[in-house]
């Protein structure tokens, strides 16, 4: 089995574009849950301090996670059925509504699973059945997630951003993408970068440009790819920051004056340097 595997990449990206359209629609839970998740935590933490100092007893609360409620429909409360809650093609045969109410369904949803299965297929496609091939799909998921969660709600979670920065150094004890000398060193020096970057910012006008999450995020690339990509994924992230803006400006999508997350800039521009960036850099490079 794992010969054949190996000896049909298509029939394996096929296979894995597939199985990546479900793992797309649990990630649309994750990127709208796991916020508010966080969120109820916080909450909770400061109820129990405040309930502690007046000698109250704390209040349950009722059970939010990735598995419980039930997904429903935000206007009517309708429980999403199983047939339902199929990648894509529920939502094409309900023509975008919730079948309860008729409010539209963003169309978010699907695109985000053909997103993770289009990503997730391409690259074992690119690299077979191997252990740097589904690395590289964890890491598309990861990323994809971060990205929709960041735009959302400006916060990249440690809950993600940590396990990928472990994950990297881990694979490339192994040498796997890169030497573990070049993965500790570009962890580190990823996080100082921004770090630097932050408080020369902060100092100069007052304000926080960034936050403590990107540096985890480009730490967490430094982890998988090597010092070497930092420079690529610090230039290209700028480039798709504007490339972005002008196109939500232009579609009046988000006003100029707003701040715009860094974290997806970082995370497309990270998933790009790991998958081409030594033929970017040939390419650069050979054009002198």
């Amino acid at each position: 089995m794992f010969e054949l595997l190996q000896a049909e990449p298509l029939l394996v990206a096929l296979f894995t574009a597939m199985l990546s359209l479900l793992i797309g629609s649990f990630l649309n839970v994750v990127i709208l849950r796991l916020p508010v998740m966080m969120q109820r935590e916080w909450d909770a933490m400061l109820a129990a301090e405040a309930d502690a100092e007046s000698g109250k007893p704390a209040e349950a609360q009722p059970a939010f996670n990735l598995m419980t409620p039930r997904s429903r429909c935000g206007n009517c409360g309708h429980e999403i059925r199983w047939f339902e809650n199929i990648p894509v093609i529920s939502w094409l045969f309900l023509r975008g509504r919730c079948s309860g109410c008729g409010t539209g369904i963003s169309f978010r949803y699907p695109f985000i699973e053909l997103l993770t299965a289009a990503g997730s297929g391409w690259i074992i496609w690119q690299f077979g059945f191997t252990v740097e091939g589904g690395a590289l799909v964890l890491l598309t998921w990861a990323l994809i997630t971060l990205t929709f969660i960041d735009f959302d709600h400006h916060l990249l979670p440690d809950s993600i951003t940590l396990p990928l920065l472990w994950l990297g150094l881990l694979l490339n004890t192994q040498g796997l993408f890169t030497s573990l000398e070049s993965a500790v060193f570009g962890a580190a020096a990823g996080y100082l970068i921004l770090w630097g970057v932050y408080w020369a910012f902060k100092l100069l006008t007052g304000k926080e440009g960034m936050g403590y999450g990107d540096f985890k995020l480009l730490a967490a690339i430094g982890a998988w790819g090597g010092f070497q990509v930092l420079p690529l994924v610090i230039l290209l992230s700028s480039v798709v920051g504007v490339v972005i803006a002008m196109l939500l400006i232009a579609f009046r999508r988000h006003q100029a004056q707003n701040p715009l997350p860094f974290g997806p800039y970082l995370a497309i521009a990270g998933w790009i340097a790991l998958l081409w960036g030594e033929p970017i850099i040939s390419a650069y490079l050979g054009s002198f």
